[in-house]
């Protein structure tokens, strides 16, 4: 079944405002697109003309973590906040410090994010994690107990709004850090990390 390039704007621009999320292009032409006869070269460019038409409006079409979703415009979310009602979920240090061990030492261990970050993980943050689905386990360190593997997901991506992991801000680049982080609630944990650096201390984790 044939499509003209209108009704296929106009099916992608429904898709994406319906689904919410991050979506691919393949999702797209296994899915709403399935039963029309157009190529992958000409969904990207009915995407492409879309990404132009909503330039300079509250909503942009941006490319993520593999695929797009509309979003509101960075410079209007101070005053979009008053209209969430749910508080949003408040991460520890902790857990923030280890989902960035993982993000930029991946595929590790727990004794892999132990030994960086010099005290013990508990259980509740990698829970924390898992069930926010930005980490999942990849596989086992053919090490003696064989560990399991963490890595990221595409819904970490999706939520950080990055397209692949190489736009990771350098470690070095401080206020880079600070800022992909900063729209996740976080706690500082005062007791966490009072002992020697040699010492593993167990991680506080009622704020997590």
């Amino acid at each position: 079944m044939q499509i003209n390039p209108d009704q296929l704007k106009q099916l992608i621009e429904a898709s994406l405002f319906v689904l919410g999320k991050t979506v691919s292009i393949k999702s797209l032409k296994e899915t709403v697109l399935v039963s029309f006869s157009v190529t992958r070269v000409k969904i990207k460019a009915a995407i492409e003309e879309l990404q132009q038409d909503y330039q300079g409006r509250g909503v942009e079409l941006v490319s993520v973590a593999g695929g797009y979703r509309f979003q509101t415009i960075e410079a209007l979310s101070p005053y979009l906040q008053p209209l969430w009602h749910e508080k949003a979920a408040k991460y520890s240090r902790a857990t923030l410090e280890t989902l960035a061990v993982i993000a930029y030492r991946q595929p590790v261990t727990r004794g892999d994010i132990e030994f960086v970050r010099g005290v013990a993980v508990s259980s509740h943050t990698i829970k924390s994690l898992t069930d926010r689905q930005w980490i999942k386990t990849v596989g086992h360190k053919e090490v003696p107990g064989r560990p399991a593997l963490y890595a990221t997901t595409t819904d970490f991506l999706a939520y950080f709004g990055l397209e692949r992991l190489a736009d990771l801000p350098p470690l070095t680049d401080t206020e880079s850090l600070e800022a992909l982080f900063s729209n996740v609630n976080s706690t500082s944990d005062s007791n966490e990390e009072t002992g020697s650096e040699n010492t593993l201390n167990t991680e506080e984790s009622t704020n997590e």
